[in-house]
């Protein structure tokens, strides 16, 4: 399942985007997205992982606040 995130803070790692989504299972692959020329966050990226973990993920965090921030999480 593959599931958008969006309202990040602009220096978040990948890493740090799937140790977030690691205790609802595991992570396949953590990527954020950037602009190409100057290589800032556009304050969103995608976590891929398992359905079910992947529900349980988007449950627990749609609409957390994290860094000061109201993270948005869906299926993309």
């Amino acid at each position: 399942m593959k599931l958008y995130v969006g309202n990040l803070i602009y220096n978040m790692t990948e890493a740090e985007l799937s140790d977030m989504f690691t205790p609802y299972g595991k992570v396949l692959n953590a990527h954020i997205i950037t602009d190409q020329h100057t290589r800032q966050s556009k304050n969103m990226g995608y976590v891929k992982m398992g359905r079910k973990q992947g529900m349980l993920a988007i449950a627990a965090l749609h609409d957390m606040y994290v860094n000061k921030r109201h993270l948005v999480v869906r299926e993309a």
